[in-house]
């Protein structure tokens, strides 16, 4: 039998090394090395999602990915995305919609959300749709996921908007199209016309 390896992983900013076969699952690694409960053990197939984590920003099934693989990467887990006192947009609006029963499907659901939305900052409900048709819930919360990544997309280009200087921000606001249907006029006295 051959000794571990030592292996440096990249994981929500932070290099740790861990002694492991090259082999081994990185979602082992992430739950009995490093203490990270995020990604869940479902199928050990790669086919219900419950244990994805971002790869460079590429939703990754953890349970069929190698150490040897992860380690050439930037590995991003769902503790890496906010904290219990701030928590990231797409956790929040999961957290806003009430988007979870059991919850163990909701580590793959947000961590790929937040991939879409990362690539595709305004997703269509078919875009939502496609992109967790990998993701297996078994309670039945699907309308309300997908109600969390409408949310979620809006979050996050609001928190975009905040983050830019004032004068690039009003320029950005100034792009966006105006939809008229959900302008209301008033008059002076402040009735509605």
């Amino acid at each position: 039998m051959k000794p571990p390896a030592l292996l440096t992983l990249d994981v929500n900013g932070a290099r740790h090394t861990v002694a492991a076969d090259a082999d081994t699952p990185l979602l082992y690694l992430l739950r009995n090395d490093l203490a990270l409960n995020g990604p869940k053990f479902g199928c050990g197939l790669g086919e219900c999602g419950a244990c994805t984590v971002l790869l460079d920003g590429v939703p990754t099934r953890s349970c069929v990915t190698s150490a040897r693989v992860a380690e050439r990467h930037a590995i991003t887990t769902l503790e890496g995305l906010g904290t219990r006192e701030c928590p990231h947009p797409v956790q929040q609006a999961f957290i806003d919609e009430q988007a979870a029963q059991c919850g163990y499907c909701l580590n793959g659901m947000i961590m790929t959300a937040k991939a879409l939305i990362d690539r595709c900052p305004d997703p269509t409900l078919d875009e939502i749709r496609r992109e967790l048709s990998r993701n297996l819930c078994r309670c039945g919360t699907h309308i309300e996921i997908m109600r969390a990544v409408q949310r979620a997309a809006v979050l996050m280009r609001e928190a975009k908007m905040r983050a830019l200087p004032d004068a690039t921000r009003e320029a950005e606001v100034a792009r966006l199209p105006v939809d008229l249907s959900v302008v209301v006029e008033t008059s002076p006295s402040g009735a509605r016309r």
